[in-house]
């Protein structure tokens, strides 16, 4: 049986969970079914429902705004004339809706393709949104989607209370190898959200099922994430946001890639291959960013070509990368030092590994295996309370 999206379960019902209602549905490019039509125009079109409100994550209803930029209200909906509210704004309190913004409606719909890693922000975004509609006594639904890098792996390490933010909010492991319906459940429990939650599943969907098997395109969820590739060396290569290195950004594979003007790919490639690390190998390669970092300059770095998925580890992966870079960056690497995700007492990279001690060891030289250690274990709590609120 072919996999249904929750948005396909849903057209299949013709939407009769929403009859008679009000609805706001947060959502963004991802948001169509199998046939490639748009939740939005599916819920204008549908018989008995009203399409009261649109809201965006970060990057936008339309998903054309860049990473870390925020997103102003649109008036209304060019296409269907809805009240268009930005959920990414320029402060903390524009990440979650304003009462205002709910009290016309009866109900909030969130469809948005996830990609599997804790710095990903839109399941934040359905988080805040989910309080927000307890709030305000609104029955909040997800309509379910496959996470691209797999529901059967869970990598890396849990974030700590000084390093929550908008790439972390919550306890969760670096890899969490959940969907959003059922990072949705988990959170309204553990974190006492008090939402009135209905996930909408896929069906047929296993947690073995790899993206290849569905047979649907993989439409990026932001500007930076054309592919499933891209997706599975994020949680690792995201940590390049941290760093003055490029990951890519302004290039055809971001993330895939990583370099600098004063780095020498063929030594980084040398070093990071002697390292063995599993399921990945890297080559030399050039590239010149058409914005962000290094715009227009000639970097230098390596391409992560990943040989077995299974094997990989994309967050040890990333810590080796920016490892190496830090040690033969010869004086110029340095980590970020300005405002991050609305954070700018604690530097990005900790607030993307959860932890200060990773940026601290590769200051202090720690080999690898170091830096890495004790992350299953601290999974181990995490594991028992991910496995009640599986769905599939």
């Amino acid at each position: 049986m072919a996999v249904r999206f929750g948005i396909d379960v849903w057209v299949k019902q013709c939407f009769r969970a929403l009859r008679g209602l009000r609805v706001g549905a947060i959502v963004n490019p991802t948001s169509v079914d199998a046939s490639y039509r748009h939740l939005v125009d599916l819920l204008h079109g549908a018989d008995h429902v009203t399409l009261a409100a649109l809201f965006g994550p970060e990057h936008g209803v339309r998903g054309e705004a860049q990473y870390m930029v925020a997103v102003d209200d649109v008036p209304r909906d060019a296409r269907t004339g809805v009240p268009v509210h930005s959920l990414y704004g320029h402060t903390l309190e524009s990440l979650s809706p304003k009462p205002s913004w709910l009290q016309p409606l009866d109900a909030l719909v969130f469809d948005i393709q996830d990609v599997g890693a804790r710095y990903y922000t839109y399941i934040y975004t359905m988080a805040l949104a989910m309080k927000a509609a307890a709030r305000a006594k609104l029955p909040f639904f997800v309509l379910d989607r496959p996470n691209p890098i797999g529901l059967d792996v869970v990598q890396g390490n849990l974030v700590g209370k000084r390093f929550r933010s908008f790439v972390g909010l919550y306890e969760l492991p670096t890899r969490h190898g959940m969907s959003a319906g059922e990072i949705a459940r988990l959170l309204n429990e553990r974190e006492r959200l008090g939402c009135e939650l209905t996930v909408v599943p896929c069906e047929g969907l296993r947690r073995s099922t790899r993206w290849e098997q569905l047979g649907r395109d993989f439409i990026s969820p932001s500007p930076n994430m054309p592919t499933p590739k891209t997706a599975l060396v994020y949680p690792g290569m995201c940590l390049g946001e941290g760093t003055n290195v490029s990951e890519g950004r302004g290039t055809c594979r971001p993330f895939e890639q990583f370099g600098a003007p004063w780095l020498r790919g063929a030594e980084v490639a040398d070093h990071l291959n002697a390292l063995r690390l599993p399921g990945v190998t890297f080559r030399a390669c050039a590239f010149t960013p058409t914005f962000d970092k290094f715009r227009g300059s000639s970097c230098e770095g390596a391409f992560l070509h990943v040989t077995d998925a299974r094997a990989f580890d994309p967050f040890v992966t990333g810590i080796a990368v920016f490892q190496a870079c830090h040690a033969l960056g010869q004086g110029h690497f340095a980590w970020r030092a300005d405002a991050y995700e609305f954070v700018d007492d604690v530097p990005a990279f900790d607030l993307l590994c959860g932890t200060a001690h990773i940026r601290k060891g590769i200051e202090a030289g720690w080999p690898l295996e170091r830096l890495v250690a004790g992350f299953e274990a601290e999974l181990e709590p995490f594991l028992p309370l991910r496995k009640r609120h599986l769905i599939y």
